[in-house]
């Protein structure tokens, strides 16, 4: 079926066995990570998880069945976890949701998949399936997810503070939990004794991520400046600030051009395109428009969201991984000029 995000939150807790995969489809991974955590956190700090790759289900598509019906090597509960799946996990979700017995619940992550992708189609019309669009939140939704992550920390935020952390992460919510974990041991604050966040208690402990020191990384690797890109990236690592925002704004720049340029390929004059751009950007938007070709911008696309992917599945040497992703970009980028 297809599910809301309370949907999918309640029938995750309840971990019933009459749901026996949890799709997790969309470009927020860090939303549906989130969510395959809550699972195996309900599932019991023994229970065993068992992580299956996309190409053995593409290979072998009856291994997920069977790990679903198997038993835990120490007798406990156990789930399975999919990440990175795509079209070729179908034939084993199919015969997943086929199967008699199957006692083990799957959660698979599919970021690149989107609502017409027929594996999301089928865990949608599955009884036995639950389908979550995950989306990065913006605006009001960003927003009361800061709130929400606050009162799970005994933190009461207010409007312009919830406002402020979801603006400075990117609506990261991996970023946010860390800000608020600092901000509740800062108040001594907990489920059991809730406190008050003001802007004052914010201000004294969260890092600076805001966006100009973003866009400056951001613009030299764009425009190819190799050197000026380190500078930027130790500015950025001094601040704190979190690799997934910034792989994402690199992402949604990337994006932008290459809209730009498929309309420019359309036949849209360069001028008009270059109008609808803020005034303090459209010197550079004209240069890289000038070098950047669009199957260029489809390579750094994939490598900067691969490095979102990779620093989201392994939780580790996440600033290595975004420096290594756009640091390829900066050179992609001086190759072309």
């Amino acid at each position: 079926m297809k599910a809301n995000a309370n949907q999918i939150r309640a029938a995750i807790d309840a971990a019933s066995p009459d749901i026996r995969l949890f799709l997790l489809h969309g470009p927020d991974e860090a939303g549906a990570y989130e969510l395959a955590q809550r699972l195996a956190r309900r599932m019991g700090p023994e229970a065993e998880r068992i992580d299956l790759e996309p190409g053995t289900l593409r290979s072998d598509p009856a291994r997920l069945a069977d790990e679903a019906a198997g038993l835990s090597l120490f007798g406990g509960t156990r789930f399975i976890r999919v990440s990175g799946a795509g079209e070729e996990s179908l034939n084993a979700a199919t015969l997943l949701l086929d199967a008699e017995v199957a006692g083990n619940p799957v959660v698979m992550i599919a970021p690149a998949l989107r609502n017409t992708a027929k594996l999301v189609k089928l865990a949608q019309g599955a009884p036995r399936a639950m389908a979550y669009a995950c989306y990065v939140p913006e605006g009001k939704d960003a927003i009361d997810l800061a709130m929400a992550l606050g009162r799970d920390r005994g933190l009461r935020l207010g409007q312009d503070v919830a406002a402020q952390l979801a603006q400075a992460s990117g609506g990261d919510r991996a970023l946010m939990g860390r800000e608020l974990d600092k901000l509740a041991l800062y108040l001594d604050a907990g489920p059991d004794q809730p406190r008050t966040a003001d802007a004052d208690a914010y201000d004294a402990v969260a890092a600076d991520m805001g966006d100009a020191e973003m866009s400056r990384a951001i613009d030299a690797a764009i425009e190819g400046r190799a050197e000026a890109l380190g500078s930027e990236m130790a500015r950025l690592e001094e601040a704190g600030i979190s690799p997934i925002p910034l792989l994402r704004q690199l992402v949604k720049r990337l994006i932008s051009l290459a809209e730009m340029q498929s309309e420019i390929i359309n036949g849209t004059p360069v001028t008009d395109i270059i109008g609808r751009v803020f005034f303090r950007e459209r010197a550079s938007t004209g240069r890289a428009l000038r070098h950047w070709r669009p199957q260029m911008l489809a390579a750094a696309i994939d490598r900067a969201r691969n490095a979102e992917r990779a620093i989201m599945a392994s939780g580790t040497a996440g600033s290595v991984l975004a420096e290594n992703a756009i640091l390829s970009v900066a050179r992609m980028a001086a190759r072309q000029r």
